[in-house]
């Protein structure tokens, strides 16, 4: 049955299903982020149809022949075990082909299989969802630290957070992130000083939950936790209920920092690499845009 799986590139008419899909699969996807991957890399992101109709998607993206990653991968519970999953994985990694390094968060279920394809454990990535605090408030300072100011939405200049960005993680990502900064679901903030040098930024966006619906915070990049606290306070005090983030293992600092505000870890995935390991430090990121797209 597997052979009669035809797997075309996502259209836009395809993102309100692949967006609910992963809402069922207990994604908490972002209003608007599977627009964002489609624009990201258009050749990326396929859906798997049997007689026109969709059962799975799954998302490859090229940054650059540096690095790509792989995500977005659901096939609906009633066609699983077929052999069509299968056929989606071939199909992203051929797309990675010629890619130096793939990058993939596996949930535990899944880390055997995909260490059988070649990939390797870096570190844990963990979801933690805010539980309020009775004195979260008074602890929430509204002045920026010294020497920085706080910026907000169109008013922060977007070259500066692509160059903080650049050097953090693991590859640019100038198209990525100026279709996430600018989209108009939810809130970016940044602390720059009076050079414009940018010090931290973060945005926080609407998604959706398996009942009802909450916050994601991510990226959140800052160069101390003590910045990054005052990012995440500020986003937490100005949209109030369920907030998640996903912070990396490779920052020792984000755990910590999360129980202070009163997270606590809600699920745990385990990035993996195939092809050359990245040797980027994650010290300064403390939370990710999502697991999709890493």
């Amino acid at each position: 049955m597997a052979s009669y799986l035809k797997i075309r590139a996502v259209s836009r008419d395809d993102v309100p299903l692949i967006t609910d899909w992963a809402r069922h699969e207990g994604f908490a996807p972002g209003k608007g982020d599977v627009g964002i991957y489609r624009q990201t890399d258009r050749q990326g992101i396929w859906v798997g149809c049997l007689a026109g109709e969709p059962i799975g998607c799954i998302a490859g993206v090229r940054y650059n022949l540096a690095y790509g990653f792989l995500g977005l991968f659901i096939v609906r519970p009633d066609w699983r075990g077929q052999g069509y999953g299968r056929q989606l994985w071939d199909c992203a990694l051929g797309h990675l082909e010629d890619v130096a390094c793939i990058g993939l968060e596996a949930a535990e279920s899944r880390i055997a299989d995909y260490a059988g394809c070649g990939f390797q454990a870096a570190s844990p990535t963990t979801r933690w969802q805010w539980a309020k605090s009775p004195t979260f408030e008074e602890a929430c300072g509204g002045a920026a630290p010294d020497g920085l100011m706080l910026v907000q939405g169109e008013a922060i200049p977007e070259a500066v957070l692509q160059v903080y960005d650049a050097q953090r993680e693991l590859s640019p990502r100038p198209h990525f992130l100026s279709d996430w900064l600018h989209h108009p679901a939810g809130t970016v903030l940044a602390l720059l000083d009076g050079n414009q040098v940018c010090h931290g930024f973060a945005r926080i966006r609407p998604c959706l939950l398996k009942k009802g619906e909450g916050w994601r915070i991510g990226p959140l990049l800052a160069d101390s936790p003590s910045l990054a606290e005052y990012l995440i306070q500020q986003l937490l005090v100005a949209h109030p209920g369920v907030v998640l983030i996903d912070s990396p293992g490779g920052n020792p600092a984000a755990a910590p920092l999360m129980q202070r505000l009163g997270f606590v870890a809600v699920d745990r995935t385990l990035r993996m690499y195939r092809g050359v390991m990245p040797t980027q430090s994650l010290e300064d990121v403390y939370g990710l845009a999502c697991l999709e797209l890493g």
